[in-house]
């Protein structure tokens, strides 16, 4: 889990200015890529369309539909993802890489189909035209496919092909952009299809990178789906975080803040704006995570657990829990710190830096800022140790707290609609003190028993679940097995009628020879 870590690290360890931004510019594309380029290209889309004079109307409709197709691929993709991940996990620590690429297009089929069903249904009644529909479909199914190629892409190594991949996304759309609107083509579809560009130049180089780092193979597809079964906690997980990230976005929408833009497209400028902004805040934690807490927390866990698989003395365990707990918390209150202190820095200068851009700021679009900037900041810390808790196992306790991250974010903040919109943003601040709170008090009490919670908690036998997607797998794996069937014997039949045929010219031959 922490390889791409070590390998970060090195370009860490460079001194200079340079270096060091150049570090932290890898490791913030190959951490949040799609996430990151997402809100780029939101507003880049902003910044062009202020230089070619777009009418705020079209704006705002080009803004709703990326956040909304943007949204949506991230909840549809967000309940495979941490499955996905811990199957690939298992694939490279066995060595049988040939699973790999099977399972990433088994886990993009499936996703595509589903996804492309249901957003197609409501941009049917969006009110959309046909054009932005198709666009819209065309950009949704892209992000799906970079969203479930980010799980993939951490095992590779390769990181400066990664960060290529992303310049060239910006760039593309960017000249992209400009190109269609110099030519006066209708704004809306013109940014729309750059955007779409972008994000199909950076799925391109990603399969590209995918293919040529794993073996191909024609292994079973559908191999992960047992894991979502085995690992569903992870799935909720999952999908229940991301739920408590955007919601308070999407309810906000349904507002008084919130604006009709076009047809079931809502928005708030208001508050979109600052919260795409304040999300932004929590990269460094993010960053932070790969190249310092999981590199140096990583070794004194390995060695704990080595300990115990391979019947180290009670002493050495002892030793190795008492260093590992303490390199973890040293991390955690290193990553808390640092979050901390860029989070009061950006809140310092956003009115300066952020009234010099073109995105018409004013004074509540400022406390909306300040405010989600804490509460993201809140959230980065709670994510973190979350992901510990996934590191020693515990999944109901993973699970319990992005429940409780998503069920309290939504309602403080639908409570908070019936106040002065001044409160804004105040929903998604509690939710995310709840979840760093519960998140940290949870480690604190997992870890106090940690020998107990390693070996007396766990199962005897080790368990195998067989549930509705182990079965969707072997219904999939048979109707595969059906259609390759019927082709082999589609193709024999024609092969069959080719050499009747040549057959018969031969008799016809002979027969007119005699």
């Amino acid at each position: 889990m922490a390889g791409i870590g070590f390998e970060l690290k090195k370009l860490f360890h460079r001194r200079g200015l340079m270096a060091m931004l150049r570090a932290y510019g890898y490791a913030g594309v190959i951490c949040a890529g799609p996430m990151l380029l997402g809100v780029l290209l939101q507003f880049g889309v902003l910044i062009v369309s202020s230089w070619w004079q777009v009418g705020r109307p079209d704006r705002d409709l080009l803004v709703c539909m990326i956040t909304y197709t943007l949204l949506a691929s991230l909840v549809l993709t967000s309940f495979l993802s941490m499955p996905v991940t811990r199957f690939l996990a298992d694939m490279l620590f066995d060595h049988d890489e040939k699973m790999i690429l099977p399972s990433f297009w088994g886990s993009t089929g499936i996703m595509l189909v589903v996804g492309a069903v249901l957003y197609t249904v409501f941009l049917l009644f969006s009110g959309a035209t046909l054009m932005q529909g198709a666009l819209c479909l065309w950009l949704f199914l892209e992000m799906v496919v970079n969203w479930n190629a980010m799980s993939y892409l951490t095992a590779i190594k390769d990181y400066k092909s990664i960060l290529y991949s992303f310049v060239a996304a910006v760039l593309g759309a960017f000249v992209t952009s400009c190109v269609l609107l110099a030519l006066a083509c209708p704004p809306v579809e013109s940014l729309l299809f750059a955007v779409v560009l972008g994000y199909g130049v950076m799925l391109v180089w990603d399969v590209l990178l995918l293919h040529r780092y794993f073996p191909q193979s024609r292994e079973h597809p559908w191999l992960f789906l047992q894991w979502v079964d085995q690992f569903l906690p992870l799935a909720l997980t999952g999908l229940l975080t991301t739920i408590g990230l955007f919601a308070h976005l999407v309810i906000t929408w349904c507002g008084p803040l919130g604006i009709k833009v076009k047809g079931l497209f809502y928005g708030a400028p208001y508050y979109d704006v600052p919260a795409m902004l304040a999300f932004l805040t929590i990269l460094i934690t993010t960053v932070n995570f790969v190249v310092s807490v999981e590199v140096n927390f990583y070794p004194t866990y390995r060695s704990y657990y080595s300990l115990l698989n391979d019947g180290g003395t009670v002493k050495d365990i002892t030793i190795a829990e008492d260093e590992m707990l303490t390199v973890l918390n040293r991390e955690l209150h290193y990553t808390a710190l640092k979050q901390l202190l860029v989070t009061a820095a950006v809140i310092s200068l956003e009115k300066t830096v952020l009234n010099a851009l073109p995105l018409g700021f004013n004074d509540a679009m400022h406390g909306y800022f300040r405010v989600l900037c804490v509460g993201y900041a809140l959230y980065a810390v709670g994510n973190t140790v979350m992901l510990i808790l996934l590191y020693f196992t515990d999944y109901s306790g993973a699970l319990t707290a992005s429940a409780l991250f998503a069920g309290s974010t939504v309602v403080f903040t639908v409570i908070g609609q019936f106040f002065t919109t001044s409160l804004f943003g105040f929903g998604f601040l509690m939710g995310a003190s709840l979840f760093a709170i519960y998140a940290t008090f949870r480690l604190a009490s997992y870890t106090d028993n940690l020998p107990y919670r390693v070996l007396g908690q766990q199962p005897i036998v080790a368990q195998t679940k067989r549930g509705r997607f182990t079965e969707l797998g072997i219904l999939l794996e048979h109707g595969e097995q059906r259609v390759d069937q019927s082709l082999h014997r589609s193709g024999h039949a024609r092969s069959s009628d080719k050499a009747n045929i040549a057959e018969t010219d031969v008799i016809i031959g002979r027969n007119r020879k005699s």
